[in-house]
């Protein structure tokens, strides 16, 4: 490393708090799906901020709109109305097939605002006992890290040293619909689950799942509230993931892509005798509905649906899949996903995937790790399939590479 990238991360490690470990790259440029660093390198970013920048870095129509909107009004609060909320609100619950939008900051909001939802609308409308609503999640989730969010996680390394933890939660395993509904009592509410866990390995539940779920839930009167935040918006091939399946929820929450990588702007969207059981002073947010934000949001909508952009990650996503299995790349167990949200999981001697992540970077490509065994693949919907390809070529050298190095 030269002297000034580790004057930054000398920097930053000093003065800033430790709930990261980055790659030693300190990023400085950024256009489409490339990154510069700070001694002018270039890479190919297949990370995307974990689905954020589902349309690269710095698109040109998102640029342009928050330049224009910035030259009238940028922040009101819900304390009064303006244009762009209503456009916003309009537009995202037409896409979703739902019926009112609750736009908030980041995933994390989206979701401590959904099962504020379960709970009131539970207590409100299903009438369960007082303080006492339950909501169901699947083990190995990852909706965030919050204290309540953290409550349900399934992995110690998110709970640890946190407690105590908020009551009304249980957990089941992912993908197990018999599971779902033996776990369901007089007092559940709600069942949050990923239609797709991105954080816990990109893990695809059986086909089916999805309707099954609508099923049970329905069946008990019991809301099913799908968390999209990563995968949904184009990213999985369909705009969300549950169309895969017609499987439209209670509530979905979204974030991420929905900022079009410029602001933090997520939402939870839903049925309207759900959505309006909160009421005015209940729930909000300083920032969430801005006019800045949901000028963006609107453009990264826009920008999905005219350039057909879940149809890209489809054709992109199978091609992409199909030539990772092909190359039957050394310590390789598996690879899986759905469009471009893509898992590759590494056997044992590997390491860890991140030695992979490591590997790769020399090579001029950025991806993560998660779950320790599995390299994360996300890279823009906008991807030119050339450069997809020089994504998937770095794959398989930096695995040979690691593979080699450990004697296999």
């Amino acid at each position: 490393m030269s002297s000034k990238t580790n004057e930054v991360i000398e920097r930053s490690e000093r003065w800033g708090a430790h709930n990261y470990h980055p790659l030693p790259v300190v990023l400085v440029k950024a256009e489409g799906p490339f990154v510069w660093d700070i001694e002018g390198k270039r890479y190919l970013d297949m990370l995307s901020c974990y689905s954020a920048l589902s349309h690269g870095h710095r698109h040109p129509r998102i640029v342009a709109a928050i330049e224009r909107q910035m030259k009238h009004i940028t922040l009101t609060s819900r304390a009064f109305y303006n244009e762009p909320y209503a456009e916003f609100c309009e537009k995202l619950a037409k896409l979703a097939g739902l019926d009112m939008v609750l736009p908030m900051n980041s995933g994390a909001e989206a979701v401590e605002t959904a099962l504020k939802i379960a709970r009131a609308w539970g207590y409100r409308v299903k009438k369960v006992r007082e303080n006492s609503a339950h909501i169901i999640t699947a083990a190995g989730n990852f909706h965030g890290r919050t204290i309540s969010i953290v409550s349900f996680s399934t992995e110690e390394a998110y709970r640890a040293p946190f407690g105590p933890f908020t009551p009304g939660f249980s957990s089941i395993p992912y993908g197990d619909a018999d599971a779902l509904e033996k776990a369901i009592t007089p007092d559940t509410v709600a069942f949050l689950v990923e239609p797709i866990q991105g954080e816990g390995g990109i893990i695809v539940p059986p086909a089916g799942y999805l309707k099954k779920v609508i099923e049970i839930c329905h069946k008990h009167n019991v809301l099913v509230m799908f968390d999209e935040v990563q995968t949904g918006l184009a990213r999985t091939g369909r705009m969300f993931a549950f169309q895969h399946e017609d499987a439209t929820p209670d509530v979905l929450v979204l974030g991420k892509a929905l900022g079009g990588g410029i602001l933090p702007v997520s939402a939870c969207v839903g049925k309207r005798e759900v959505m309006e059981v909160l009421k005015p002073g209940e729930h909000g947010s300083t920032f969430g509905g801005m006019p800045l934000s949901m000028t963006v949001g609107n453009e990264a909508i826009d920008i999905l649906v005219e350039d057909k952009l879940s149809e890209r990650a489809a054709e992109l996503g199978e091609y992409a899949i199909g030539q990772l299995r092909a190359m039957k790349i050394p310590g390789v167990r598996e690879v899986r996903g759905k469009g471009l949200l893509i898992g590759i999981e590494y056997e044992d001697f590997i390491g860890g995937a991140h030695n992979v992540g490591e590997e790769l970077m020399k090579l001029g490509v950025l991806a993560k790790d998660t779950r320790q065994d599995t390299l994360r693949l996300a890279p823009a919907l906008t991807i030119a399939k050339t450069d997809l390809d020089a994504g998937l070529a770095a794959v398989d050298k930096a695995s040979r590479v690691v593979a080699a190095a450990r004697g296999k």
